[in-house]
């Protein structure tokens, strides 16, 4: 997982790193500094000090001289010719030659003048021992204590990130969750993770058994719906074979176009119940003409209302998908627009890649449009015809072959329903 638990700690820790060692790198520089001039100063001065006291005690106290400091004393009205040349200059105060590397203070008393020689390369080592290693110690001793703490916390996380990748492989359609079975767990998964195990492993379980009986239903009621279209579509075919009045003609026709549409509608269905993996049938068909036979399906519907319905073919694209799913989408489409459309007109434009039903009815709100996908939703409960589930049906159907339905609707100018399929 590249955003998982276990990568977050990780580059917290090295971002901890990173700045501590910024922080103590510019410690060292600082404390070299400092352990340079104040330290090394203020031991000048206390050895000065120390000198004095021993030089008012007896006169013939020599000035100091040790491996890493040289003194050196001009009596007052002596002559500093006795002196290195470099010192003779100097004034009272602490000074730093760097040309001669070394550090000098002048201290000058009743009796004369000290001069106390401190060589830098001494400084340097007095800096290193005191300063750097020090805070080269801690940097090491953090980079440790990090280290076993990011160890630590990398095995408390991976029950988490084991259980994270597990559920990220699983199928939306059937869930493994063999898996997060109890007696299947690791040892290391415990505590809160083997409960959150345990918990995910009866979600899943529920959700495979709510998908295995949503699908099984929907097939099962398919496929029984069959026998009743079956009887009514031979007893209507009977029926238009005898003499009848052009009502009843009429009535018949209609009995067996809602048939065909009846039985489109079963094997939408029986589509949307199969695995994705299983291809349904499919045929190469002229959308155009599907079009304009489900326009004049729909002609019935808007018998007494102020209502043009039109079709403007502007391409005939030929697709390769099972003609019946393309019905159906049309087909809610329409009777969407014609329940929904008490006057102006419906217009059904058939494009190179997409095909319209463009009306001038009630229109959608922004709320309303966020939902129209929702099953059972309907824009206007008033309305004495649809279910709320036409949308819905389109859109899975679309989401099923790769197809996009979209909206775009104002209140009280219309709406247009556009499927792209290209």
């Amino acid at each position: 997982m590249p955003q998982g638990l276990s990568r977050k700690i990780r580059i917290a820790f090295i971002l901890q790193a990173v700045m501590i060692s910024l922080a103590i790198v510019l410690s060292v520089y600082l404390i070299s500094a400092v352990v340079k001039q104040s330290l090394v100063n203020t031991a000048l001065q206390e050895e000065a000090d120390h000198y004095w006291s021993l030089y008012e005690a007896s006169e013939a106290q020599p000035p100091p001289n040790t491996y890493s400091l040289r003194g050196y004393l001009v009596l007052r009205g002596r002559s500093n010719l006795l002196l290195p040349e470099n010192l003779r200059t100097l004034a009272p105060g602490f000074h730093e030659l760097k040309a001669d590397d070394m550090l000098v203070l002048v201290d000058e008393r009743a009796p004369g003048r000290l001069y106390l020689v401190f060589l830098r390369s001494q400084a340097e080592r007095l800096a290193f021992w005191f300063g750097t290693v020090p805070v080269v110690t801690a940097l090491v001793a953090i980079y440790v204590v990090s280290w076993l703490t990011y160890r630590a916390s990398k095995r408390l996380v991976s029950p988490v990130s084991w259980l994270a990748r597990q559920v990220a492989h699983w199928d939306p359609r059937r869930p493994d969750t063999n898996a997060l079975a109890p007696d299947r767990l690791p040892l290391e998964v415990q505590g809160e993770t083997r409960q959150l195990a345990a918990a995910l492993h009866r979600l899943g379980e529920r959700v495979s058994a709510h998908i295995a009986r949503e699908r099984n239903f929907t097939r099962d009621a398919s496929h029984e719906l069959r026998t009743p279209l079956t009887v009514i579509r031979m007893a209507s075919d009977m029926a238009l074979n005898e003499d009848s009045t052009p009502r009843v003609s009429r009535a018949l026709h209609r009995i067996q176009r809602a048939g065909r549409d009846m039985e489109a509608v079963i094997d939408a269905f029986l589509i949307l119940a199969r695995e994705a993996e299983v291809e349904p049938q499919s045929e190469e068909f002229d959308l155009a003409d599907l079009v304009e036979y489900e326009t004049e399906n729909a002609r019935p519907l808007l018998l007494g209302k102020p209502v043009e319905l039109e079709v403007d073919i502007q391409a005939h694209p030929r697709l390769l998908a099972p003609p019946r799913v393309m019905h159906v989408l049309v087909g809610n489409l329409l009777r969407n627009a014609c329940s929904y459309t008490d006057h102006g007109r419906i217009e059904v434009i058939v494009e190179t890649d997409c095909v319209r039903v463009r009306d001038t009815g009630i229109g959608m709100s922004e709320e309303s449009q966020q939902r129209a996908f929702e099953p059972f939703f309907r824009a206007d409960e008033s309305r004495p015809h649809g279910t709320g589930l036409g949308l819905s049906i389109v859109s899975r159907l679309c989401e099923r072959f790769g197809w996009k339905v979209s909206l775009e609707s104002e209140l009280g100018k219309g709406t247009t329903a556009t499927i792209h399929f290209a």
